[in-house]
């Protein structure tokens, strides 16, 4: 997986993939390096791999930006609040997983998340159209800037839900009860089919309701209903509520894009060449998400697990493609190696997909997400994000002190970390 990165080589920059297209330097945005780093955090944890840490560590600090919340100057053309709000799922999943802090001068993991949650949840970027919601994009000059859609608020009231659940701090709660709601209330979680749609215009007032669906939205929804499921725990009421959201959106997810339990990117999949760079990464979320959503929700682990371990064998099994025979490709429900060219692509996405995949098998021996009261290192800072844009600042201070290869179809847990340090080296 490492090769597709370069970040960490003399001369190039830390924290991303090549790109960014516009730019014609390659074929991934900003966001997606923030995802990397997010997938190997998660590698490290299942796996105990430390050989790429200090890597990683190096990469996200580079992106922060000078306000320390994932807003660099140089990615303003295309910062949307989803792209802004994945570096900050990244740096909220080092902290729920005790990733090594970076050092005592850098900014915190926790700090990083909590900024990037401060700046989202200011009123700049809550307006009145639509009855609120966040915009995708964040610079009003940007295109896109008239478009509410899932991705970016669902990315705000997950990260609300993680914060609410690691610093028992009731103002990241009550914002992610609120930005649920609004999804639900503007339509784009359809009420009978819990199928999740795209977006709407703000000239429309977000009833030009783009039916366009993509997994990893309905994935991020899920994740975020059950840690606020496990956040509610003492309130029957409430966490059956949310216990509701977890079924209903898995129900879902799992009927539009996973037929016969393989992932499947039904907006694109149906023809070669017809998915963008982005989509050709939504499986691997999808499956770490839902992943995790075992640990915090384990009402749900008997309903997810198979599917999962299903959809991976599927995904090793198609990866026999390059010179070396284990290049991965991105159609598997096909049982062939798809050469990603065929995507116009040098086949990053492909290959981080099935690292998620196959490592996310691996989910019952790994620590469960820790909070400020169960062993997390993270510090936080109540002030994080107060210095760019205007923030919402946390109703009170909050507190410092805040873990596959080709016998894939016969993955055990005790020969998991061998078959995923195979994927690590996947490519030519």
């Amino acid at each position: 997986m490492m090769k597709f990165y370069n970040g960490n080589q003399s001369g190039e920059i830390p924290g991303i993939l090549p790109g960014p297209p516009s730019d014609g330097k390659g074929d991934y945005y900003w966001w997606e390096g923030g995802a990397l780093m997010g997938t190997m955090i998660d590698y490290w944890h299942l796996t105990g791999d430390t050989t790429y840490n200090d890597v990683i560590t190096q990469g996200i600090l580079h992106q922060v930006g000078d306000n320390r919340d994932f807003q660099p100057l140089n990615f303003t053309a295309s910062l949307g609040n989803d792209d802004q709000g994945f570096w900050g799922m990244t740096a909220m999943l080092a902290a729920e997983n005790k990733f090594p802090n970076p050092p005592a001068d850098q900014p915190q993991w926790l700090a990083l998340a909590q900024a990037v949650w401060a700046t989202q949840a200011a009123p700049d970027r809550h307006d009145d159209t639509c009855n609120g919601g966040l915009r995708w994009q964040i610079p009003p000059t940007n295109n896109g800037y008239d478009y509410k859609n899932t991705i970016a608020n669902a990315i705000f009231f997950n990260m609300g839900a993680r914060l609410a659940r690691y610093t028992h701090n009731e103002t990241y709660a009550t914002w992610a009860t609120k930005q649920f709601q609004w999804i639900w209330d503007v339509n784009y979680v359809d009420h009978e089919s819990w199928k999740v749609y795209d977006g709407g215009h703000v000239e429309h007032n977000c009833t030009d309701i783009n039916k366009a669906q993509f997994s990893y939205s309905a994935a991020i929804l899920a994740q975020g209903a059950a840690f606020m499921y496990n956040y509610t725990d003492g309130d029957a009421a409430q966490q059956d509520i949310w216990k509701t959201r977890v079924q209903k959106l898995t129900e879902g997810l799992f009927r539009d894009f996973f037929p016969k339990d393989v992932a499947f990117e039904i907006a694109c999949e149906s023809r070669h060449g017809a998915c963008t760079p982005d989509m050709l990464s939504f499986k691997g979320y999808v499956h770490r998400w839902m992943a995790t959503v075992t640990q915090v929700a384990p009402f749900m682990r008997d309903t997810i697990l198979p599917v999962l371990k299903t959809s991976a064998e599927a995904a090793a099994k198609q990866c026999t493609g390059g010179a070396t025979g284990r290049v991965c490709g991105f159609y598997w429900s096909e049982g062939v190696f798809v050469d990603p060219a065929v995507d116009k692509t040098t086949g990053a996405g492909e290959a981080m997909d099935v690292l998620a995949a196959v490592s996310s098998l691996l989910i019952d021996e790994a620590d469960v997400p820790v909070t400020n009261k169960t062993g997390g290192i993270s510090k936080g800072d109540p002030n994080a994000g107060q210095g760019s844009r205007r923030a919402v600042e946390p109703a009170k201070p909050i507190t410092t002190a805040d873990k596959a290869g080709a016998a894939i179809c016969t993955i055990l847990l005790l020969a998991g970390g061998i078959a995923i340090w195979v994927f690590m080296n996947l490519g030519d």
